[in-house]
């Protein structure tokens, strides 16, 4: 904290965040916010997010609630100033990842409502510049056709069509949704793709090509060091490569990776034509140029925190797994690194989803599961008559086989140890066929009851959707429509508790 304190944020910097924010709805919270920003002393709680459709996952407002509350707690604990920044990743460039927003059906499986950009599969513009088109109109009527008639859908509905409009851009819409949610709390807005602060992020740029060879060495250890630990490592480190992404064509164009091409080029990773570039003329453009460069995944924390008096950055499991890789880098560049905190994690369970839980006498962690699994240990447990478990079954035929042969194994091989051979394809054989047998009985249990069958696939839906957790798939609008997005966004930040990731349940 007396680090991050001891940071005073540039005034370019301040105009600029000035200027972002004031185009956002009125919100008095804010700009206190941002008058606090400016005092020496004070320090930030940072979290980001790529600009999903229709704000994407639900995650996205838990990572914001989060920094918020995190900041009001630290504010609490240590007596200083501490405002929550949500850094809006505008210069990645992944459109698959972000293009859509998902949302339930009570009667059916999950709608997937999607922009249809050109070449969103093979685009590697940075995000910032691309606006959303004409296909976003006909992704809000699929909205109001599945949520018209929810009590609170024509707010928020609302709130969506005035910031979507296809001239926007994906970041402007994804930010005016997201500041109008959390004005009352004054959340911040940072987005680093804008021109004036191309500058500011130069030096930052240069460290990286500058110091390539020995960060990415340094990197690699810790990477093997991770790695011989036991733990996952979530970001690839390149020999020799910089951290920095350079567009070769325009600011607004395709982006690339650079990597050593002897002692005098870089190339341009991904080009088409396997584009080089001279170092003379990279660090020409950095001068000169710098908005066609912009940070990678491990690059960009250290933009931010040195923009920032980072006190603590808000992340989730997999941003908090590749923070562990950055030690080196900060070392190298000295910067102490910002506490790293998990962000809140949610399972909604609205009254439908109580309601059919009640019906199958479900608890949610069982809905977590294989579809069939779960269809299986229904049709088991209801059964008017004891049924087993195919796995079970399984077992206890292979185990009681298995015994037999193995009483016959030793007598056998002695008359003719050619009959080993034998008795392994025997083993084999029966193994097959009772497989074959469990699989069809499971098959079976599963089919047995079809209005099981169906409350489980609403379940799922709802809570665990693409066979992955709701809050990972799941966007905003139906719950924002069902119970009203001041009062969802409202519960969120209240069950939030300040550093903790444990899952909790949301009962509106």
């Amino acid at each position: 904290m007396a680090s991050a304190a001891s940071r005073a944020v540039s005034p370019a910097l301040l105009d600029v965040m000035g200027s972002q924010n004031a185009r956002l709805a009125p919100s008095p919270a804010r700009e206190r916010n941002l008058a606090l920003l400016a005092r020496p002393g004070t320090v930030a709680v940072v979290t980001g997010q790529q600009m999903g459709l229709f704000l994407g996952p639900l995650y996205t407002l838990y990572k914001a609630a989060s920094a918020i509350v995190t900041a009001r707690a630290l504010q609490e604990e240590t007596g200083r100033p501490c405002v929550p920044i949500f850094w809006l990743q505008t210069e990645d460039h992944d459109l698959p990842e972000i293009d859509h927003c998902v949302i339930p059906r009570p009667a059916g499986g999950p709608c997937r409502l999607a922009l249809e950009l050109p070449d969103a599969a093979t685009s590697r513009a940075p995000i910032a510049h691309r606006h959303l088109g004409p296909s976003v109109l006909p992704a809000l009527a699929t909205l109001r056709a599945e949520l018209g008639d929810e009590p609170h859908a024509e707010e928020h509905l609302s709130l969506l069509e005035r910031a979507y409009r296809p001239e926007a851009t994906l970041a402007g819409a994804f930010t005016d949704v997201l500041a109008a949610l959390f004005a009352d709390e004054g959340l911040l807005f940072l987005d680093p793709r804008d021109a004036r602060l191309a500058p500011l992020a130069a030096p930052v740029h240069r460290f990286a090509l500058q110091e390539a060879a020995a960060l990415s060495t340094a990197l690699a250890h810790r990477v093997e060091a991770l790695s011989t630990a036991g733990f996952a490592v979530q970001v690839h480190i390149r020999k020799g490569a910089p951290l920095s992404f350079f567009s070769p064509d325009a600011a607004d164009g395709p982006r690339y990776r650079l990597d050593p091409a002897g002692t005098d080029a870089w190339s341009l990773v991904g080009h088409p034509d396997g584009g080089t570039i001279p170092r003379d003329a990279l660090h020409a453009a950095l001068e000169h140029e710098p908005f066609r460069f912009t940070t990678s995944a491990l690059l960009r924390p250290l933009l931010q925190d040195t923009w920032l008096p980072t006190a603590a950055y808000v992340g989730g499991p997999g941003e908090l797994a590749y923070f562990a890789q950055l030690a080196p880098l900060y070392a190298h560049a000295g910067l102490p690194m910002p506490l790293a905190i998990p962000r809140a994690r949610f399972r909604v369970l609205d009254d439908r989803t109580r309601r059919w839980l009640g019906k199958l006498g479900l608890h949610p962690d069982e809905v977590h599961v294989p579809r069939d699994a779960l269809l299986t240990k229904l049709a088991t447990r209801d059964a008017p008559e004891p049924l087993e478990m195919p796995e079970s079954l399984e077992a206890r035929l292979m185990g009681a086989f298995s015994a037999e042969l193995e009483q016959f194994a030793g007598p056998m091989t002695a008359l003719d140890p050619n009959l080993q051979d034998a008795l392994q394809r025997t083993r084999g054989t029966v193994r097959v066929a009772v497989s074959r047998l469990t699989g069809r009985y499971r098959r079976a249990l599963t089919r047995r009851d079809a209005t099981a069958a169906e409350r489980v696939d609403r379940l799922r839906t709802f809570l665990f959707p693409e066979d992955a957790p709701q809050e990972r798939v799941l966007g905003l609008p139906y719950f924002a429509c069902r119970i009203g997005a001041r009062a969802f966004t409202r519960q969120v930040l209240d069950a939030c508790v300040p550093f903790s990731g444990e899952l909790k349940d949301l009962t509106p």
